[in-house]
C-alpha cells in the first residue's frame, strides 16, 4: 500500500487560499483517477479538486468552511502497490499513521481534549443540518455575527432560487442593529460615548454599525481586500501614463445592426461589439509585440502567446478577468463564442482556475457603465491595459472628395494605460492609433 497526499493546487495568479465548500467523497470511499474529491471556492472561482490516482480516501484534514493554503495537504488517498516519485516510494514519504482503536485510552483522551476545546472556544453555529444552500461568504458572516440557524432560515433571499446573498445579510444585520439601538436608546443617552474603533480593530458585533447609530462600517470581503491590494501594488510597481484617441466606429455600428440577427440564427450566439474590438487588439499586438511583455527585475519577458484578459463585472460589483488564450488565432465567430462563454460563466461564478491566468494584455469596457473614457490600472504583471469608452452619436466633420460637411457619426474613446518604465510614449500612442485604424477601416459590406 502507498499513501498519496492530495494537495490544494495552485489556483491562479495572486490566489493563495481557498475555502472548502463540500466533500464529494468520505473516508472509506473508493476514488478513481481524475474523479473529484472535494469542491473549493476562492475569491475568484469555484472549482473541484480531483484525485490523480485510483485508491481509497483514508483521511481528511479539513472540514467544510475551513480555509486551506495553496500546497496544504487536504487528504490522504491509499493506493495499491508502491508509487515512485523521485526514486522514493510514497510509503517512505508519508509514513503510516498508528491505528487508533475505538474505546482505547488514546481515543478517549482525544475525545476529552476536543470537548475541553469546545468549552474553551464556545459553540459556533452549525449550518450543516439545513437543507437550504448557503455560500461560504454567507456562512462566515453568520458565524461572525452570531446568527443562529433559525435566524438564517428566516432571512428572505433575493438571489437565484431564493438564495441568501451578501446584501441580504447586510440588510438583515442593519435592521437587527437598528432595532437593538432603539431598545437601548435610554442607556446610550446616559452612558458616555465610547471611543470609536477603527475598521481594522472593530469587533464583529460592531463591524457593521458605528457607535453613533448613523454611519455604517462595512467589512471588506476577501475578494475586495485582494483587489485593493492588487491595485495598490500595481500603482507602486508601474509608472502609469495614458494615451487617448477618438475612433469613428460608424461602419462597425451599421454592419453589426445589419448582420446580428443572421449571426444569431446561424451560430446561436449574440454578436456584440466586444469580439470585434478584441480581434482588433489581438491584431495590433502582433504588429507591436513589445506591448505583449512583462518585467522581472531588470529583464523584459517578451510573451510568445497573445492571451487577452477581458474584465467582467460580477453581480456583487467586483471584477474578474477571464483570459482568451491565443486570441490572435480566432476568427470573429470563434472570438464571439469565446467572449460570450467566458462572460456568461464569469457572472455565474463557473470559471475554471486556468481560465483566469496567463493573461498578457487586458481590455476593460468602461463604456458599459456609461463612461466616455477611463484611466484603468494595469493588471500586473502585464504592462498595459485598454479601456473602451461608450459609443455615442455625435456631430462630426466628414471629409469627402466633394468637400467637408457635418454629419452624425458613432464615436468612442480608447484609453490606453501603460507602464512608462518599459513602454515609451511613441509605442503607447502608436498602439492605440493602429487599433483605431483597424476599427475605422472596417468593411461595412463584409460577410459573416
Amino acid at each position: 500500500m502507498a499513501k498519496i497526499e492530495l494537495k490544494l493546487p495552485q489556483m491562479g495568479e495572486s490566489v493563495a487560499e481557498a475555502t472548502i465548500t463540500s466533500w464529494l467523497k468520505e473516508v472509506g470511499d473508493t476514488i478513481e483517477a481524475d474523479e473529484a474529491v472535494l469542491e473549493i471556492a476562492t475569491d475568484k472561482v469555484d472549482s473541484e479538486v480531483p484525485s490523480e490516482v485510483d485508491g481509497v480516501l483514508v483521511e481528511k484534514f479539513f472540514n467544510i468552511d475551513d480555509v486551506a493554503q495553496v500546497g496544504d495537504v487536504l487528504a490522504i488517498i491509499e493506493t495499491e502497490g508502491e508509487v515512485e516519485k523521485d526514486g522514493v516510494s510514497n510509503k517512505e514519504m508519508v509514513p503510516d499513521e498508528p491505528e487508533v482503536v475505538a474505546g482505547s485510552s488514546s481515543a478517549k483522551e482525544l475525545e476529552q481534549e476536543m470537548e475541553g476545546l469546545k468549552e474553551t472556544l464556545g459553540t459556533t453555529p452549525d449550518f450543516t443540518s439545513s437543507e437550504r444552500f448557503y455560500s461560504p461568504l454567507v456562512k462566515n458572516i453568520a458565524k461572525q455575527e452570531n446568527i443562529t440557524l433559525d435566524e438564517l432560515e428566516n432571512i428572505q433571499g433575493t438571489g437565484k432560487d431564493g438564495r441568501v446573498t451578501k446584501n441580504d445579510m447586510l440588510s438583515y444585520l442593519e435592521g437587527r442593529s437598528n432595532s437593538s439601538v432603539g431598545q437601548n436608546e435610554e442607556v446610550v443617552q446616559r452612558e458616555p460615548e465610547p471611543e470609536v474603533q477603527s475598521v481594522a480593530t472593530a469587533t464583529p458585533s460592531t463591524s457593521l454599525l458605528s457607535v453613533n447609530g448613523k454611519d455604517e462600517i462595512i467589512e471588506m470581503s476577501r475578494m475586495g481586500k485582494l483587489i485593493a491590494q492588487h491595485m495598490s501594488d500595481s500603482i507602486k510597481t508601474s509608472a502609469h501614463v495614458q494615451s487617448f484617441i477618438e475612433v469613428d466606429v460608424t461602419n462597425i455600428w451599421n454592419w453589426r445592426n445589419k448582420v446580428k440577427d443572421e449571426f444569431f440564427n446561424r451560430e446561436g450566439e449574440k454578436l456584440t461589439f466586444t469580439p470585434i474590438f478584441m480581434q482588433a487588439v489581438a491584431k495590433t499586438i502582433k504588429d507591436f509585440p513589445m506591448i505583449n511583455i512583462s518585467v522581472q527585475g531588470d529583464k523584459v519577458i517578451k510573451k510568445k502567446d497573445i492571451n487577452l484578459g477581458m474584465a467582467a463585472a460580477l453581480p456583487d460589483g467586483n471584477l474578474i478577468v477571464p483570459v482568451i488564450k491565443n486570441a490572435d488565432q480566432l476568427n470573429l465567430v470563434g472570438m464571439a463564442k469565446r467572449v460570450n462563454d467566458l462572460a456568461t460563466r464569469a457572472r455565474a461564478n463557473k470559471l475554471k482556475p486556468d481560465e483566469i491566468t496567463q493573461g498578457t494584455y487586458t481590455v476593460t469596457n468602461v463604456g458599459a457603465f456609461g463612461s466616455v473614457m477611463g484611466t484603468p490600472i494595469i493588471n500586473q504583471p502585464q504592462v498595459a491595459i485598454l479601456a473602451l469608452g461608450a459609443i455615442r452619436k455625435v456631430p462630426a466633420v466628414i471629409e469627402t472628395p466633394e468637400g467637408d460637411f457635418i454629419g452624425i457619426r458613432h464615436k468612442m474613446f480608447l484609453s490606453h494605460s501603460y507602464d512608462h518604465r518599459v513602454v515609451n510614449g511613441a509605442l503607447g500612442g502608436q498602439f492605440i492609433q493602429r487599433i483605431a485604424h483597424y476599427l475605422e477601416a472596417w468593411d461595412p459590406n463584409k460577410g459573416i
